[in-house]
């Protein structure tokens, strides 16, 4: 009865006072249910977060696809720039073995839910606080928020699948990979606020297959710019390698973390025209300037620049130590394109190319109708067939290859033996069989009147150069192979002191092997009695040691092996100090353009130098840091030797599996050749060792010399300047990857004729990477979009970018004539 007593005014005083206090507590409560949306690092799909206003519902929807999403924002207030692909010293250390900073846990999503009031009653919000609450994802929070997603943090800062997403000081990876997702298979999702709405959903398309289409981002803290076209390949899932497409993301949650720090636009399976007519804007600007011509030259198709220089060659004083069969590059490199032999076709797979290849890619004939017979090659319709034999194993190179292991089980194929130098290899069927094994091989022959055999080896999918013994040393670092075999090849090894032979001592290891199969060994002609003789007189004063002389009764040949020693002892008791040791200064592993000499050099024995212990068995060797890295040294990028060895190895691990091999649409099952055109420890193709594929590292002349690392854990490659061309034929690799190369080669060189050069060496539709500061990102991209080739993604930010483009057919119609490679 009280209650009737109330005057009006009281009345509508009290349920005034109540209202604003309903009004107050629902929009604390708004507030901090857009807070939990912001900040949340998982949420769970299709689920909306309901607020009661006034009898009505307004909802905050989130869109997400079935996997999980990749958030993108930017480490707080830090403006600092990270190199996140270059090896200043620190940057990739760091980014491979830290983590970020201790950030506050969230809590679950669950605990988060319960966190909402209680439906109640509640009048209409005033319109000025709907729009504070439309705009909330804008202000100052929001990237505190993305941090928190971005970061996915456990309490030390690592993500939840044990990657760093950040170094010590809060920047962003320096090696650009991180993971959000232990699986790295994501989507983009974006949060975008409009004044004119009261909410808008964050779309993620994914196209039919399975990949994003081209995006742009910025944030509120730097620029970022993603391209990616579609991906062509990855409806084919292959041998399931590079398959797994699932995420359709520019870059995979997880390596790629550390470039997508970003929000992304993803459009649909229908690209706007604005969008259309942008790339096509920029394509036309980016390529305008350069204008590719065609190689008009003797050797045509198969032209190499420094081996098909005839103007030096035809100056040559003399050819008696095959100087015309070296390199002889031009003062100038060129800066047009090869043609394409008539009817070029997309190479045949692996392993089905060691078997045959197309006729048309290389139409040569001659070695067929010369060494047919010995099933080295044969023409059969339009194929070129390899029987998988060839002079000294007709039958089989398998039954050749184990009844070497079976003559001398020390050898041990896979394990002790890894790194084999196969000379003069004819089609290098030895070094193709010899995979079967576990074992590299790197297969060299010159480019003489055996017509193309190093091309054939290249287009079956086996490691191969263009290369000859005559007056300067091998472009390989010393005591760095395993064995060395030659199966009849005509080298006289002999002859000048065995200034050859003694080039073979110099890159075989310590306690490492010579497999001799040449005539001489078991025939008795006079000529191999005489050979037979010198050698036997030449390789004991070099003391290597006979160990097995053997017959293959299947194949008809015999086999000499011989051991390379691993003391000095021999060397100080000969009686006759011929051949002479080397000069104490003379560098066994100075390589490059360096003369022959006839001098031994004397075999390491201190416990910690490189040399004085074999190295682990296969596949151990791989992963540790060799013996005579010490902390002492340091290492490439400023950290002691055996941790920057680690880090760089850890650092490719991350980059290769979380995105190359799943974020760039590449599908791997395609690829067998391929080149690490700037190789440091080897990180890079020991991150891919378990496809089947090789990589041929190379080291640059200019940079440190890690050469002998890469084959101390198994791998191989080779010293080279850039400013020339490659001793391969064109069209040799799959793949070509350079980090951090061009913006370093540019600066002695013309980067065109190096971008010429890359034209050259990869084969149509082959892929190049690219990872280097924006400037030369963008002029790799101009020169190359003048070639035709497709741009599949770009990405950059502070500063540095990733670059992936696909190769075409196009050949330009204008021709260059270049009068040194005239014959």
């Amino acid at each position: 009865m009280a209650q009737v007593k109330y005057s009006r005014v009281d009345n509508n005083r009290r349920q005034s006072s109540y209202c604003s206090t309903v009004t107050v507590v629902v929009f604390v409560a708004l507030c901090l249910v857009g807070v939990w949306m912001l900040t949340s690092s998982s949420v769970v799909p299709g689920q909306s977060v309901d607020v009661p206003a006034d009898g009505k519902k307004n909802e905050v929807k989130e869109q997400v696809t079935d996997t999980t999403t990749t958030t993108t924002g930017t480490n707080n207030g830090n403006e600092e720039n990270t190199k996140q692909f270059e090896d200043n010293q620190g940057d990739l250390p760091e980014d491979a073995t830290k983590g970020d900073a201790n950030l506050p846990e969230e809590k679950p999503a669950e605990e988060k839910v319960e966190e909402k009031p209680e439906e109640k009653p509640a009048e209409e919000k005033p319109e000025e606080q709907k729009n504070e609450e439309e705009t909330k994802s804008d202000d100052g929070s929001n990237g505190e928020a993305q941090n928190e997603e971005s970061n996915g943090e456990n309490g030390d800062g690592k993500k939840s699948d044990g990657e760093t997403g950040s170094d010590g000081d809060g920047n962003a990876s320096g090696d650009g990979e991180s993971n959000a997702d232990g699986q790295g298979d994501s989507n983009i999702t974006e949060k975008k606020s409009d004044s004119g709405d009261n909410e808008e959903k964050s779309n993620t398309e994914e196209t039919s297959s399975g990949e994003t289409k081209d995006g742009e981002t910025e944030n509120n803290q730097g620029e970022e710019k993603v391209d990616q076209k579609d991906n062509k390949e990855s409806e084919k899932s292959g041998d399931g390698q590079g398959g797994d497409q699932n995420s359709g993301e520019v870059f995979p949650s997880g390596a790629q973390s550390e470039l997508l720090n970003e929000n992304a636009t993803q459009k649909s399976s229908f690209s706007t025209q604005a969008a259309e007519s942008k790339n096509e804007k920029e394509a036309q600007r980016s390529s305008q300037g350069y204008e590719w011509k065609l190689c008009n030259v003797s050797a045509g198709p198969d032209y190499i620049p420094c081996l098909d220089n005839w103007q030096a060659i035809k100056s040559l004083r003399s050819t008696k130590h095959y100087e015309h069969r070296e390199r002889h590059c031009p003062e100038e490199p060129p800066t047009c394109v090869v043609p394409l032999p008539e009817g070029y076709k997309k190479p045949i797979e692996w392993p089905k190319s060691r078997e045959k290849v197309w006729y048309s890619n290389v139409p040569h004939t001659k070695l067929a109708q010369v060494k047919g017979h010995q099933n080295w090659v044969k023409v059969t319709g339009e194929y070129l067939t390899f029987p998988g034999g060839g002079t000294q194993f007709k039958h089989g190179a398998l039954h050749y290859i184990d009844f070497i292991n079976e003559s001398l089980p020390e050898i041990a194929w896979g394990k002790r033996s890894r790194v084999v130098l196969d000379v003069g290899c004819g089609v290098a069927s030895f070094g193709g069989y010899l995979f079967d094994r576990d074992v590299l091989t790197m297969s060299l022959a010159p480019k003489d009147e055996h017509e193309a055999q190093v091309q054939f080896a290249l287009e079956r999918g086996i490691p191969a150069i263009s290369a000859v013994m005559g007056t300067l040393r091998l472009p390989y670092p010393g005591r760095v192979f395993d064995i060395v075999h030659c199966a009849r090849c005509r080298v006289p090894w002999h002859i000048e002191g065995g200034k050859l032979l003694l080039e073979l001592n110099r890159v075989l290891r310590p306690g490492g092997f010579f497999v001799w199969s040449a005539t001489p060994v078991y025939q008795k002609l006079a000529e191999d009695v005489e050979i037979w003789n010198a050698m036997s007189e030449l390789t004991k004063a070099m003391c290597w040691e006979l160990v097995s002389i053997t017959k293959d009764t299947v194949n008809g040949v015999g086999i000499a092996t011989y051991k390379k020693p691993t003391t000095n002892e021999c060397y100080e008791k000969r009686s006759k100090q011929e051949p002479p040791l080397c000069e104490a200064n003379d560098d066994p592993n100075a390589a490059w353009k360096v003369p022959l000499q006839a001098c031994m050099h004397r075999v390491p024995v201190e416990p910690l130098e490189r040399g004085s212990e074999w190295p682990e068995q296969w596949p151990a060797r791989v992963e540790k840091a060799p013996y005579w890295m010490l902390s002492s040294q340091v290492g490439v990028y400023g950290k002691p030797a055996p941790e920057d060895f680690t880090a760089d190895y850890e650092h490719w691990k991350r980059v290769v599996s979380k995105s190359y091999i799943n974020g760039m649409g590449i599908n791997w099952s395609t690829v067998r050749n391929v080149m690490d055109m700037r190789s440091v420890y080897g990180g890079f193709a020991a991150a891919l060792r378990d496809l089947k594929i090789w990589v041929m590292n190379v080291v640059a002349i200019d940079a440190a010399d890690t050469l002998p690392i890469i084959y101390e854990r198994g791998l191989f490659g080779i010293y080279h300047d850039w400013c020339e061309s490659f001793s391969t034929y064109p069209r040799s690799y799959d793949l070509l990857h350079a980090d951090h190369l061009f913006s370093v080669v540019k600066k002695r060189c013309n980067l065109q004729a190096v971008i010429a050069e890359v034209d050259r060496v990869l084969r149509p539709e082959g892929k190049l990477i690219v990872r280097d500061d924006v400037e030369t990102i963008n002029a790799v991209e101009a020169m190359v979009r003048a070639m035709k080739w497709e741009v599949r993604m770009t990405y950059s930010k502070d500063k540095e970018g990733l670059l992936c483009v696909q190769k075409s057919f196009w050949r330009p119609k204008e021709s260059e004539t270049l009068a040194y490679a005239i014959a």
